[in-house]
């Protein structure tokens, strides 16, 4: 049995003071992050290191984003979503000063049901579907993987290559809607998201 991260008994539970907020802003600021379990006592907080860790990167952090989201995070969110499902620190990477908390809470309060009323059906692929949708919904993913990428690319950066071949390396990027079989297996798909 692991032994628990911290004494749950002398440690602060609930809203953090402005105070803890300011000792744990000073102590990353001169050490850095890492090391959450034992930050929390040479910090001088009676916090656990999961707390404070939770603190610094959904709140605290400098890099945060404040305020609404806009049109082209929206579209940017809906996009990846579509690729990734509901896999929120993914697409939470993608959206610079975003957490993976803020975008699932954006998506299930306003993004999901604003589609919904525009009649945007959205589904789970199902385990019933056949081979023949699996590839279908391949070919999907890749002509949508495309467009987001050319789409958000700035013009100085290296386009991402978004198709990876059965070794693992990078496979020549194909024009839209063609999807060439390798000895006699189409190839998969994989979105890499960071460089």
């Amino acid at each position: 049995m692991r032994k628990p991260c911290c004494d749950k008994q002398k440690t602060n539970k609930g809203a953090w003071s402005e105070q803890e907020d300011q000792k744990l802003i000073d102590y990353v600021r001169n050490h850095g992050e890492g090391n959450w379990n034992s930050l929390p006592r040479a910090a001088g907080l009676l916090r656990c290191g999961k707390s404070c860790r939770l603190r610094w990167l959904n709140y605290l952090r400098p890099d945060l984003k404040r305020g609404n989201f806009g049109e082209d995070e929206d579209d940017l969110i809906i996009k990846l979503h579509a690729l990734l499902g509901n896999r929120w620190s993914l697409i939470a990477g993608r959206l610079p000063g975003r957490t993976d908390n803020e975008v699932k809470n954006y998506w299930n309060s306003h993004l999901r049901r604003k589609l919904l009323n525009k009649g945007i059906i959205l589904r789970r692929p199902s385990a019933a579907n056949t081979k023949s949708s699996t590839d279908d919904k391949a070919v999907q993913c890749s002509s949508a993987a495309i467009s987001v990428e050319e789409e958000h690319a700035s013009p100085d950066d290296d386009p991402l290559n978004l198709n990876l071949g059965a070794s693992g390396r990078p496979a020549k990027r194909a024009k839209h809607g063609q999807n060439k079989a390798v000895n006699g297996r189409k190839p998969h798909t994989t979105l890499l998201l960071f460089k």
